[in-house]
């Protein structure tokens, strides 16, 4: 049984290892654990407020990125609105021009309708007069195969050509 139960004197000084191991420790031991407590929760506080900050600018970047993406699309929108217009005035032009052109090509052609239409005339009108001497030559030739109807003719065709000059 002295084995299971101390004797006084052990227990005494059990007691007083105990007590000096608890005065070293609260001496030395629980001012660094606090140390290391105190600056382990300073960590944790500055990360905190590190985290907050991060947070913050995160959102700020946010909205900075929307608000470039907002202005972008205005941009977009504007320069679509520019090249539509910008299209639509070199479509004004172009038909513009091409009514101008098609203009100067009608009057072309007019003109060369008018030329050919008068070579063609004064044509029709040549081959008429060649017609029509080759068959007053025929006919003169029948109705004056002698002298005296010959003179006769040159005679009156001389007294027309002074009357007319008259």
């Amino acid at each position: 049984m002295s084995l299971l139960l101390p004797e006084s004197g052990l227990l005494f000084w059990m007691f007083i290892s105990f007590g000096i191991v608890v005065l070293i420790l609260v001496k030395y031991g629980f001012p660094v654990i606090l140390k290391m407590v105190e600056s382990r929760n300073a960590f944790i506080d500055e990360s905190i407020v590190i985290a907050h900050k991060a947070q913050h600018e995160m959102e700020k970047l946010k909205s900075e990125g929307e608000s470039i993406i907002d202005y972008a699309r205005r941009e977009n929108v504007r320069i679509l609105h520019e090249a539509n217009k910008t299209r639509d005035l070199i479509i004004k032009d172009a038909k513009g021009k091409a009514q101008i052109e098609v203009g100067k090509l009608m009057e072309k052609a007019k003109q060369q309708i008018l030329i050919e239409k008068e070579d063609a005339i004064r044509d029709i009108r040549r081959q008429v007069a060649e017609l029509s001497v080759d068959i007053a030559q025929k006919v003169i030739r029948v109705q004056l195969e002698n002298k005296d109807e010959q003179m006769n003719m040159i005679n009156r065709l001389l007294d027309e050509i002074n009357i007319s000059k008259s």
